[in-house]
């Protein structure tokens, strides 16, 4: 990358703080007055009170490079006071850190491209250890990367022993997360309660809507005006997760099945990159059935 920022514009060494708790009077001041009084300076803040869950979401980014700052690990215990007085959920991160992202497709690949590109060109400050697949068909596309591409083909009988063989990628990679690019595989609940908050899907779908096989054929048979995608995070309710982004695109009449695909491959493609670089990026959070996304 030849800029020493990130994606967004904030500068590579910095700090991001995310933090929830309950709602209530001061959250806001308590922050910033801590970070003050530890000569942090302050590039990029938001909040949100949720009047409906209670809730208060809040997301800061500092520069790492101040004059007298306090070391992370440092700012990280003097912090605990501050938490525990408002029973906050909280972490912080060095914006440097690289998270492990391991990435499972089947045979459609133009998520798979594009977060690759998205990748090699430094917009995903992430190390990515695995591509996961039940089908051969990437195999070159991981072998050209120099990623170790683990096949692991599944029948009905064989389901249970392939997802093991899934978990036990992720587990020895230190997966931080994983992204489910057109991975024509339905998760278990057992390995969707494993993988929960951390595990990214992909709906050729705008959800609610045609679930099920060739949802653009449903689509299309039913004359529809409007179509989209959607990236939420893996529930043990199928397509259910908290949504993290959704694009729609306009179509008419004129629309066949082919056009419908690759319209929707194009949002697929959008959307799924957007929902994978505020992950890294932190920040999403998660409100129950729901996601603060703080843009």
């Amino acid at each position: 990358m030849s800029s020493e920022r990130l994606h967004n514009g904030d500068p590579r060494d910095s700090l991001i703080l995310t933090v929830t708790c309950p709602d209530g009077f001061g959250i806001t001041a308590a922050v910033s007055g801590f970070l003050f009084d530890n000569n942090a300076f302050i590039t990029e803040t938001a909040q949100y009170s949720d009047p409906d869950t209670g809730r208060y979401f809040m997301r800061t980014v500092i520069r790492s490079d101040t004059p007298d700052l306090p070391d992370i690990e440092v700012l990280r215990d003097k912090f605990t006071a501050v938490a525990e007085r408002f029973q906050m959920k909280w972490q912080l991160f060095s914006a440097r850190e690289r998270q492990k992202m391991v990435i499972a497709v089947s045979k459609f690949g133009h998520c798979l491209d594009d977060l690759l590109h998205r990748w090699r060109s430094g917009l995903l400050n992430v190390d990515i250890p695995a591509i996961i697949s039940n089908h051969p068909d990437m195999a070159q596309v991981a072998e050209w990367h120099q990623i170790p591409y683990y096949h692991l083909p599944v029948t009905q009988d064989t389901k249970e022993l392939q997802e093991k063989a899934f978990l036990k990628v992720v587990e020895d990679t230190g997966a931080d997360f994983v992204v489910l690019a057109r991975y024509m595989q339905i998760l278990s609940q057992e390995a969707s309660r494993v993988l929960s908050g951390r595990c990214i899907n992909i709906h050729h779908s705008f959800l609610p809507g045609f679930k099920g096989a060739k949802p653009y054929h449903q689509a299309h048979g039913r004359g529809v005006k409007l179509i989209g995608a959607t990236a939420h995070y893996v529930t043990d309710e199928l397509d259910e997760g908290p949504i993290i982004e959704q694009e729609v695109a306009r179509v008419d009449h004129t629309f066949g099945v082919r056009d419908l695909v690759n319209a929707g491959r194009d949002m697929e493609t959008l959307v799924l990159g957007r929902a994978v670089r505020w992950h890294v990026e932190r920040r999403i959070m998660i409100n129950g059935a729901r996601t603060v996304v703080f843009h």
